[in-house]
């Protein structure tokens, strides 16, 4: 029996358009204008997949996709939508969405979508996952591949699965993994950020399992490690790739087992946190030369998330820029600036070597600086186009970050405390900053 389909969209046109495209695909087609027109049809006729708008007047697509998950198990959904609200990709798959698509739709990409949700109707689960709350504030674009990966933050995060983020510095692998962990059932618990690269590999140990007193030179007193805080949270490890062998063997049996041994402790504690984990270095790679276990690398990259560059993604920049915008002007305590057409074409012309995180800095410069409403091409601070990099250059990031910071300083007169609050970092952060860019710290 061919399968029959149930299209909602406030749109009559949208309804009539994509009922011509899928008609091979399918027998009974139905339209709806309206999610409560569409529960009814539902109700009465139970179709096999319904395809729906989500910004619809009263009753949205999200809502719908809900009330379907409670009333109707066995209907697949697929929920398209013109705007660019990515938390909702991955609300709508952490709520049991079959799929997401973007408007305007590629005719060939919906009907490759249907086609795959028909096939597996059979197989997969019908249940709804568990978990509700997902808000992550940051998360912008519209990208393909940006919506793939909110499909799969969706997706993981009502399991515990280890995962794997991979992408250059500056991309926002932490905001994924925060991401994963708002939009999950332990939301509540905490999330554990570890840099890795922060401290020494004598210290990585006891800084994540904990020691008890005396167990070396320095330790006065028990400590709780970062695993023993997390609780049934989340433990953030950037940059894995750069750990020991050593470290690495500690890891693998924490995740074999559950279970840790604080530095000079008899006992192990027991951990149930979810470990997510983040490079930019080519694990594979590091596997092949003997500098990464490769029983550890299988057993992290449960699920795998690779971030594009900024580059790559530029069609996104002008979404970026006016989202950041808004929240460097309420970190100042201003109402938001527009950025001008000609500011907003040289964001697009750069190629942000030190991508998302780069992008930031670059618009809290032009907030703090721009005297009116309107940030213009010279609030920025781009330099022109240059020529190709030559190999063996100063890392891009460091001086933007080290500009950035003196830029900010200047426009707040010296004041740490406010230039903090800018830059999005602690006092303690910023001090250690001044610190490594030898900037003279005035003690403001």
């Amino acid at each position: 029996m061919a399968p029959s389909l149930l299209i909602v969209d406030d749109d009559a046109r949208v309804c009539a358009s994509l009922t011509r495209a899928l008609a091979g695909q399918a027998g009974e087609i139905r339209t709806a204008e309206s999610a409560q027109r569409a529960l009814a049809l539902v109700a009465a006729s139970r179709p096999d997949v319904v395809i729906s708008d989500v910004r619809m007047p009263v009753m949205d697509g999200l809502e719908l996709l809900r009330l379907l998950r409670q009333r109707a198990p066995g209907v697949d959904v697929i929920l398209m939508t013109a705007y660019e609200e990515l938390p909702l990709v991955a609300a709508a798959m952490r709520e049991g969405a079959a799929d997401f698509l973007m408007k305007p739709l590629e005719l060939h990409a919906l009907r490759r979508v249907l086609a795959r949700v028909l096939e597996d109707r059979a197989a997969r689960s019908r249940g709804s996952p568990p978990g509700a709350g997902f808000q992550p504030e940051r998360l912008v674009g519209r990208d393909a591949r940006m919506v793939e990966i909110f499909k799969v933050v969706g997706q993981v995060s009502a399991t515990r699965a280890n995962v794997v983020i991979r992408g250059e510095s500056g991309t926002g692998k932490e905001l994924i993994a925060r991401a994963i962990h708002a939009s999950s059932p332990w939301a509540g618990e905490p999330f554990v950020a570890v840099n890795c690269t922060a401290l020494p590999a004598t210290l990585l140990e006891s800084e994540l399992f904990g020691h008890m007193r005396g167990s070396f030179t320095g330790a006065a007193s028990d400590r709780r490690g970062r695993f023993a805080l997390a609780g049934k949270g989340t433990i953030f490890l950037d940059e894995i790739g750069d750990t020991s062998p050593d470290f690495q063997g500690k890891l693998l049996r924490v995740l074999q087992e559950r279970e840790f041994h604080p530095v000079g402790a008899e006992r192990a504690e027991r951990t149930e946190a979810r470990v997510i984990a983040a490079t930019h270095r080519d694990l594979e790679a590091l596997v092949g030369a003997g500098s990464f276990r490769e029983d550890l690398y299988y057993r992290l990259r449960v699920v795998e998330i690779t971030v594009p560059p900024l580059r790559e993604r530029l069609g996104d920049v002008p979404l970026l820029a006016d989202h950041l915008v808004r929240k460097a002007s309420a970190a100042i305590g201003r109402e938001p600036h527009m950025l001008a057409g000609e500011a907003s074409d040289a964001l697009v012309a750069h190629d942000w070597p030190g991508n998302v995180r780069e992008l930031e800095n670059c618009i809290t410069r032009a907030v703090v600086l721009a005297t009116g409403e309107v940030i213009r091409p010279e609030h920025l601070g781009l330099t022109p186009p240059a020529a190709p990099r030559t190999p063996g250059r100063l890392t891009t990031l460091e001086h933007v970050e080290r500009e950035h910071v003196l830029q900010v300083l200047e426009a707040t007169g010296g004041q740490k405390r406010r230039a903090a609050l800018i830059l999005g970092v602690s006092r303690p952060r910023l001090d250690r900053l001044l610190r490594k860019y030898g900037i003279e710290d005035s003690g403001a």
